[in-house]
């Protein structure tokens, strides 16, 4: 998941904390470690701030701070980018939060695993509602959305991870490396789709206004 990005420097930060949110299984799973990076690097002078963790606690902590943001007169948007732990109630909520990702069929089979799912009615497939204006397809990677959308930083994403590590994705507790990628990950999918929909609703209420017959005389009034 990703929120706004912050400017601190890179550290990582253990904690043993834990709570009585809905308790997942997941296979295999080491349990317990909450890993912080911050200062992660992104476009110009922004960085991240990403938590990854297996505790109930600092789960809950993150997702009352998304709460928190979401309860303001502006849509709220999360970047889904899925390894899920303890998510049940936040993945149902209706009215807070929109849900989106990039090609998400590979998001439900993984939150299928762990008898989760993400309300349908209130997750955006980015995939499937923005095409290639120069193309009029589908774009092919969430790294084009992004490097079009956000900055031309983001094009370069695939190529920031070994084809080895794909093969890591199941330990526990990730490495650094795939932590970073999946926080930019989530991060690009969640600014991509903000800056769209900024620029899908200022262009509707342009239509709108301009579709009144009022508009133009109070607008040069």
């Amino acid at each position: 998941m990703a929120e706004e990005p912050s400017a601190k420097h890179h550290h990582g930060e253990t904690s043993d904390q834990s709570s009585n949110l809905v308790d997942v299984h997941i296979p295999g799973e080491k349990r317990e470690y909450t890993r912080t990076l911050t200062g992660v690097e992104l476009h110009g002078k922004e960085t991240l701030e990403i938590v990854c963790t297996s505790e109930p606690d600092k789960a809950n902590e993150v997702m009352s701070r998304l709460r928190m943001k979401g309860g303001g007169l502006y849509p709220s948007f999360i970047g889904v980018d899925v390894e899920p732990k303890r998510l049940k109630q936040f993945l149902h909520e209706e009215k807070l939060y929109t849900f989106v990702g990039f090609s998400i069929g590979g998001d439900k089979r993984m939150l299928d695993k762990s008898s989760l799912e993400i309300n349908p009615n209130n997750f955006i497939d980015m995939q499937r509602k923005w095409k290639d204006p120069n193309t009029s397809k589908y774009y092919d990677s969430l790294a084009d959305v992004a490097g079009g959308a956000i900055h031309p930083f983001y094009k370069d994403m695939k190529k920031k991870m070994d084809k080895a590590d794909h093969k890591l994705w199941g330990t526990s507790p990730l490495p650094d490396n795939l932590i970073t990628y999946a926080g930019i990950d989530a991060y690009a999918t969640y600014k991509s789709w903000k800056t769209i929909d900024n620029i899908v609703t200022g262009s509707d209420i342009s239509t709108e206004q301009e579709a009144n017959p009022y508009y133009h005389y109070n607008f040069a009034g």
